[in-house]
């Protein structure tokens, strides 16, 4: 048995798991792709030394990312996913039946293949699905070419940490980046984002919330349990003008849950640390 850390949020808080197994370990053209298994977390997925997903508990950041928009928006036809390349978003957009289309942007397919092979329980055959388009190369000059607009866009994209210089996604936090979502987004349609650990580092939801507002007519956030992370995870949505329903009816419609439930739906919209 060894010990591996990892930071939950750059120097600030770290985690220290004992691994069972260093399963995979890949050098792409723009990250280095680690998986570890372990008897806490399960099997882990981490770029460049930081924790991206863990089987115990990434149903829950999942779930949270893509049903807590979809849940508000009325027959959604058409979605892309932006990152994602280990498959957990696509799975949970593929028990909509009502999507037509399912167009993933991915610019390392080193992950996407690290992902089908070592962590299939993520996917579980969703990139199979038929109505599902996956692009690998450079999700900012995809959005360029988008002319059938979004009902929901969703960024699952790799924080842009504050100590770190270069980061790959940090093309994407960008006001420029957000003007392209925009205007590739459905008048009833909902632009979702991940935006980091909301207790320990508000200021990352705080600036991309600023960013949308400047950008989008209507914004907010929300948060979900996710104890890989560092116990929370915060979202950011915005839109034309379209709302995500704290209110809402929960209702399962046969979607499979691990995590999302009358309660957890609730407390996405509960300030229980920080307030933005």
């Amino acid at each position: 048995m060894a010990h591996l850390q990892f930071p939950v949020r750059g120097e600030k808080i770290a985690m220290l798991v004992e691994t069972s197994a260093h399963v995979c370990s890949r050098e792409s053209e723009f990250q280095t792709i680690d998986v570890y298994d372990t008897d806490a977390l399960g099997r882990i997925l981490l770029l460049d030394g930081h924790i991206q997903l863990a089987q115990l508990d990434e149903r829950a950041y999942h779930e949270a990312l893509v049903h807590i928009p979809m849940l508000s928006i009325d027959d959604p036809r058409r979605a892309l996913v932006v990152g994602g390349g280990d498959g957990g978003v696509l799975r949970e957009l593929c028990k909509y039946r009502s999507l037509e289309a399912i167009d993933m942007v991915e610019i390392d397919e080193a992950v996407v293949d690290v992902s089908k092979q070592h962590l299939p329980f993520v996917s579980a055959g969703a990139f199979d699905d038929p109505r599902v388009n996956l692009q690998i190369e450079d999700a900012f000059g995809f959005l360029k070419t988008v002319c059938d607009p979004y009902d929901l866009i969703v960024l699952d994209i790799t924080d842009a940490y504050e100590e770190e210089d270069g980061s790959l996604s940090e093309r994407l936090f960008t006001d420029s980046f957000y003007k392209d979502c925009l205007s590739a987004l459905s008048k009833r349609g909902l632009v979702v984002t991940q935006a980091d650990n909301n207790v320990f580092c508000p200021y990352s939801l705080a600036a991309i919330l600023n960013a949308f507002r400047s950008t989008f007519p209507a914004a907010g956030s929300y948060q979900a349990l996710v104890p890989s992370f560092g116990g929370f995870s915060g979202y950011a949505w915005a839109s034309h003008g379209a709302m995500i329903r704290p209110d809402l009816a929960f209702e399962v419609k046969n979607l499979d849950l691990a995590y999302l439930s009358k309660a957890t739906y609730a407390l996405a919209f509960e300030s229980l640390f920080v307030q933005v």
